[in-house]
């Protein structure tokens, strides 16, 4: 038998450490050009948390992505924590689209964690890298941005424009359809805030406010011409402050506000608790189940709301109906 020489040993070490390197980068190397493979469906997995995000990625990505949505009708994004088949769904797709500005707060620290892994795009930093002098910081909010940016229409827009740029970054061959997709999109979104500023000027100037549970339509009062009145703060998890009951109550009667708006991913009662003070004042402020606005959320299917530009629709039909303004301004989707 031949004995190896300790040259040949070490040799031979050298050789299968060099091996294992390249057996490990080669897989690295495996492993980032899977990162936005296609799946089998040829389009890219991709998770939004919210309707409205949802609509604005389906409507940008057309045929190249595969769209799921987390946070169906009727769920706060702003209390909403993900459960085992979210965090499933999370891993297994190429790409993950959220609001930010802290909306999906309770899920913050899964998007870091999941952004050193695959592309995580928040739409609203976009706006925040502009300094976009729109931008709203209630100082209850923490030192956040108040999230709620897809109210403004023009604003939304200025989302859109940042959503095609960030999933060019990340499929370049599809770059170009998803900024030509972007530029139509944004062309209906022009259109549409025409029409929104057209009706909601219809309002009588006395009943130009906007009575809701939380305070979720800033930006379409601040674009709009209304005052923004929540109960509570930006976030559906804030407690109303003592007294602030109060202050909204002498506040409609004193203005004889016809109406108080509850939201679909709310209590009604937080706002109905309103009527019966309002009353005792010697004012009657309308509070139903048609005033019903969606703040956080779209509609189910089939409600006419079930897409960004839908519920828009539908939210401004509402307030200005019930508001004594005329909506016939408002074209049909």
């Amino acid at each position: 038998m031949v004995k190896k020489s300790s040259f040949d040993s070490s040799k031979n070490g050298r050789l299968a450490l060099l091996a294992g390197i390249l057996i490990t980068l080669a897989g690295c190397a495996k492993v980032d050009r899977a990162k936005l493979a296609p799946s089998g469906s040829g389009k890219l997995q991709v998770v939004a948390t919210t309707g409205p995000v949802g609509d604005a990625v389906r409507r940008i990505g057309g045929d190249r992505l595969e769209v799921e949505v987390m946070m169906g009708p009727g769920v706060d994004p702003h209390l909403y924590r993900a459960i085992p088949s979210d965090l499933r769904r999370l891993d297994a797709a190429k790409i993950i689209v959220h609001n930010g500005l802290h909306l999906e707060g309770r899920m913050a620290e899964t998007f870091e964690r999941l952004a050193g892994k695959k592309t995580v795009i928040a739409l609203a930093d976009g706006l925040v890298a502009a300094k976009d002098k729109r931008l709203l910081a209630p100082p209850e909010f923490e030192g956040h941005y108040d999230p709620h940016v897809w109210h403004d229409v023009a604003m939304w827009s200025e989302c859109i424009g940042y959503l095609a740029d960030e999933l060019a970054k990340a499929d370049p061959n599809g770059a170009e359809n998803y900024r030509a997709n972007a530029a139509a999109y944004s062309a209906e979104l022009a259109a549409l805030d025409s029409q929104v500023r057209a009706a909601t000027a219809t309002i009588p100037e006395n009943a130009r406010y906007l009575v809701t549970a939380h305070d979720a339509f800033a930006y379409f009062s601040q674009a709009y011409g209304l005052e923004s009145v929540g109960l509570k703060g930006v976030s559906t998890e804030d407690e109303i402050a003592i007294g602030r009951m109060d202050e909204v109550v002498k506040l409609i009667v004193e203005n004889k506000i016809p109406a108080v708006f509850v939201e679909t991913a709310v209590a009604p009662r937080v706002v109905e608790a309103l009527v019966e003070p309002c009353a005792a004042a010697g004012h009657t402020v309308r509070c139903d189940a048609k005033l019903e606005l969606y703040a956080d959320a779209l509609g189910p299917i089939g409600s006419g709301a079930d897409s960004y530009a839908g519920m828009i629709r539908a939210n401004v039909r509402t307030i200005v109906g019930a508001l004594g303004g005329n909506a016939e301004q408002l074209a049909a989707e």
